[in-house]
């Protein structure tokens, strides 16, 4: 097993290699990671203490967040490497001033593990969510050097719980994991059934971090403006499926008002989004005068979305006709209801508020009718969906801090 996994990752390597020809994600992976140990040693200073975080993506990125500012904050005298796989996370974060050094993690081979880190030397290493690395975890286990996963979560179908020789091999890493921080009672109930009993249930510490962002909200007029006194929908994350639904409904309603804001925001895509909505205005480009005359407002730059929630009164968060939805906590903590296609079984948070009725799948264009419809045009509806979303946020902040107290407490 151990041989057919190196074969795979040397054939991803060179796979990326050729891909980087033409697409741009890939030419960013490659490209990225080009002298990266020369690049990583530069930046480590001699005597300092490392602490290791790593994130897959940008989501991960927004719950390791919350752990990385409360040592920072707690435990000034370590510094911060935070590396991504994904250059989705890297390109939008290599700027984050709360890490002291960020950069891609290289490809997992023997001899990359043994180089990184022997350049940052962590005294400790936090895995998010998803991530498990051979190469690295052997690595890390032979020096032992522990090794936390935060915000984890485990599902039946995983390698890791299959009677396979895949599945027995995976297993191997998870037993080299020094302690695991999980979300919830049925990845605890799949740890014990592998004999792993170093765990804590301590929640998801993006709740912790969507409740700093509602209480560091901006205020944004512009907005208010916009919504006047009607209803706000607010589409956040959306790709092309979500948003040819949200375009036939609004096709055939005035009584309310709708903000888009894309996953992608580059101009071919917007230009796409426009030319399905009538009445539509971008954010960069309407006069704040002449904001309210307009019924859809598209919102053509990143960074923004999280305050508009504060002005909605429904969200739709798009991903959920594709391979899953993307984050429904930062509308849930301003008290919005939410929308979403499909695809959402894997988020623990979006199965949680869709059992206890403040978040509402749907399949099609009848599905999203009915649903906004009852919403808009119901007040009592809205009202009790509103009231749950905001409660079940508030109920599960605190993860961050057990995490902290509980390794710190592990060290001494």
């Amino acid at each position: 097993m151990k041989f057919l996994y190196k074969v795979g990752i040397v054939a991803y390597s060179l796979f990326l290699k050729a891909a980087a020809v033409f697409n741009p994600k890939a030419r960013q992976f490659v490209k990225g990671r080009k002298n990266w140990h020369q690049n990583l040693a530069s930046k480590i200073e001699t005597n300092a203490r490392y602490l290791w975080v790593h994130c897959a993506s940008l989501g991960e990125f927004e719950q390791g967040r919350p752990l990385i500012e409360a040592i920072k904050e707690q435990h000034p005298e370590f510094r911060i490497v935070l590396t991504f796989f994904s250059p989705s996370g890297y390109e939008i974060r290599k700027n984050y001033e709360q890490a002291d050094v960020i950069s891609y993690l290289p490809i997992d081979t023997k001899q990359n593990a043994k180089v990184f880190l022997n350049i940052i030397q962590p005294e400790k290493v936090f895995f998010i969510k998803y991530e498990y690395w051979y190469h690295y975890i052997e690595e890390l286990k032979k020096r032992n050097i522990p090794l936390y996963m935060v915000s984890a979560i485990f599902r039946e179908e995983q390698h890791f719980f299959k009677k396979t020789h895949w599945g027995k091999w995976y297993r191997q890493m998870l037993h080299k994991v020094t302690y695991f921080f999980i979300q919830d009672k049925k990845s605890a109930s799949l740890l014990q059934s592998l004999g792993i009993l170093k765990f804590t249930i301590t929640g998801d510490t993006r709740f912790d971090r969507v409740a700093t962002i509602a209480n560091n909200a901006k205020e944004m007029p512009v907005i208010g403006k916009f919504k006047d006194d009607k209803v706000l929908v607010v589409a956040g994350s959306t790709w092309k499926p979500d948003e040819d639904l949200l375009a036939e409904y609004f096709k055939n309603s005035n009584t309310i008002k709708i903000i888009i804001a894309p996953h992608e925001v580059n101009e071919s895509n917007l230009l796409r989004i426009e030319t399905g909505f009538n009445n539509i205005a971008r954010l960069s480009k309407v006069k704040e005068e002449e904001i309210n005359k307009y019924d859809v407002l598209l919102v053509d730059s990143v960074g923004l979305l999280a305050s508009i929630y504060n002005y909605g009164n429904i969200a739709y968060i798009g991903g959920g006709f594709g391979v899953g939805i993307h984050n429904i906590l930062e509308a849930a903590t301003f008290g919005l209801p939410v929308i979403f296609g499909p695809n959402y079984q894997k988020f623990k948070e979006a199965v949680d508020l869709q059992s206890m009725g403040g978040a509402f799948p749907v399949s099609n264009y009848h599905d999203l009718k009915d649903r906004l419809n009852s919403l808009i045009y119901n007040s009592s509806n809205l009202t009790a969906a509103s009231e749950i979303c905001e409660q079940y946020v508030a109920q599960n902040v605190g993860s961050t801090q057990k995490i902290v107290d509980k390794v710190f407490k592990l060290q001494a």
